[in-house]
């Protein structure tokens, strides 16, 4: 996804969020070291080092689909490893949003990860018209439904004691009757796309 032309602003970007008790955690590769994506980028081992010191893990939105008036949650964990980017973060309930994703997410519905950044450091090579980025400035990391890099996605959604007993709660005051936990499923792993300005991924 390409993102608009106009600059964001820190306003629009690093939106509020709000702070939770452990409940719906989520995590996965938002980015794959090595792997060509649907733009021929390949993000190489290193890139986020920089950004992530610079920025911190707080500094970084969980969106829906890159939209910055989107917030769903926060991230928790973000950390380079031998494999990529990975992300563990913990989606909000009390967002309308955040609950609608972790019944997708739960169902399989929905599982891509892609990142937003700016481009710091990259090479083209000639011959394969493949982008090597070897550093850049991460702005957010979105749930999306098409990741730009087939690997890019959720690999875990873990279901809490307290969420459970949250919807039984629900269900008993709206006088529906009780749904069956969804058990915890391993899922997959994670990554994105765009050009320069704020590329997502």
């Amino acid at each position: 996804m390409l993102a608009p032309l106009s600059e964001p602003t820190a306003a629009s970007v690093f939106a509020p969020r709000t702070t939770i008790e452990a409940d719906g955690t989520v995590e996965g590769y938002a980015s794959l070291f090595g792997e060509i994506d649907q733009a021929r980028d390949m993000v190489m081992r290193g890139a986020f080092a920089d950004t992530l010191i610079a920025r911190g893990v707080r500094r970084v939105p969980m969106l829906f689909q890159h939209d910055p008036s989107e917030p769903v949650g926060i991230w928790l964990d973000l950390r380079e490893d031998h494999r990529g980017l990975f992300a563990r973060g913990r989606l909000i309930p009390e967002v309308a949003r955040g609950r609608e994703l972790l019944s997708l997410l739960r169902a399989g519905a929905i599982d891509g990860l892609s990142i937003g950044f700016r481009t710091a450091k990259a090479h083209i090579d000639p011959k394969t018209r493949i982008r090597r980025i070897y550093a850049v400035d991460l702005w957010e990391i979105s749930i999306v439904t098409f990741p730009m890099l087939t690997g890019a996605r959720v690999r875990a959604v873990k279901h809490s004691y307290a969420r459970t007993r949250a919807e039984r709660e629900w269900y008993a005051l709206c006088g529906k009757a009780q749904a069956k936990p969804v058990s915890n499923r391993p899922r997959f792993s994670a990554h994105a796309r765009g050009r320069d300005s704020l590329n997502a991924r």
